[in-house]
């Protein structure tokens, strides 16, 4: 599955800083694998995983290994599941050490707003690690829709240099964002529309069509897709990949704008 191999990825890219954090955040925990994952990294910390999705936390919950529930009968709980928005967090202000989310960000409705939330909720010198898609995801089959009508039937992901600027803006210090072109390939159109629709990708797009797409819309898009096959009789699909962390540094200011100044006292000289 998509989604678990750019989890993968990000986890490896996790090896090269060195955090010890008390409490880690999994913003769009989805079915639970990061969850885990991430409990196996930092097995001191306690780890809350927020969807907004039910269904997803239920099989999360359902995920608990059989040694995770019978040490759950004898010491404080470390794994929290809770129902929640991401760009509305059910959290005090600097609760996290980690921030860590794999793809929730692409659908966003205001990714900046997400990013201020995020910001929030980390203490100062926390770390932020997020994934999401990027504009060229799905291009053939936006370009292949585009053949049918005007309508949008693929989200208008945010661009990398875009999301680098907001989280400067956020805001966020040092800052590393970089992508990569994933390409995977599918028998036909409809495989693929099967797999996005089984992750819970579905078009909601404000401007998105409200009546049925139609037979004849439908057969037109196909056609214009395979046009451009693979190859061996297959359809290839984009993914354009963004992967981004950054850290919380000691604010500046305070909330009404006054400027924070740090005063160092000086060493007190031996007299004579």
């Amino acid at each position: 599955m998509l989604a678990r191999e750019i989890e993968r990825r990000l986890f490896e890219r996790l090896e090269y800083i060195k955090v010890t954090p008390e409490r880690v955040l999994d913003i769009g925990c989805g079915t639970g694998l990061s969850r885990i994952r991430l409990r196996e990294r930092y097995p001191a910390a306690d780890v809350y995983a927020v969807d907004w999705a039910m269904p997803a936390l239920r099989h999360n919950a359902a995920s608990r290994s059989l040694v995770d529930r019978a040490r759950a009968l004898f010491a404080p709980r470390r794994d929290f599941l809770l129902a929640g928005n991401a760009g509305a967090l059910p959290f005090a202000d600097r609760s996290f050490d980690v921030v860590w989310s794999n793809l929730a960000l692409a659908w966003a409705p205001d990714p900046v707003a997400w990013l201020r939330e995020w910001h929030r909720v980390l203490k100062v010198d926390g770390l932020l690690m997020f994934t999401t898609y990027g504009p060229d995801t799905l291009r053939t089959l936006r370009e292949s829709f585009a053949a049918v009508d005007a309508l949008p039937h693929v989200h208008p992901f945010v661009d990398m240099h875009d999301l680098g600027d907001a989280l400067v803006a956020c805001p966020f210090a040092d800052p590393v964002v970089d992508m990569e072109m994933l390409t995977l390939t599918y028998p036909d159109v409809n495989a693929l529309l099967c797999e996005l629709r089984g992750t819970g990708s579905r078009n909601a797009h404000r401007m998105r069509r409200r009546t049925l797409t139609g037979r004849e819309r439908w057969t037109k898009m196909i056609r214009a897709y395979e046009a451009g096959m693979a190859g061996a009789g297959r359809i290839a699909a984009e993914f354009e990949i963004i992967y981004g962390h950054a850290w919380k540094a000691a604010p500046r200011a305070l909330s009404d704008g006054r400027q924070i100044i740090t005063f160092t006292p000086r060493e007190k000289r031996a007299s004579r």
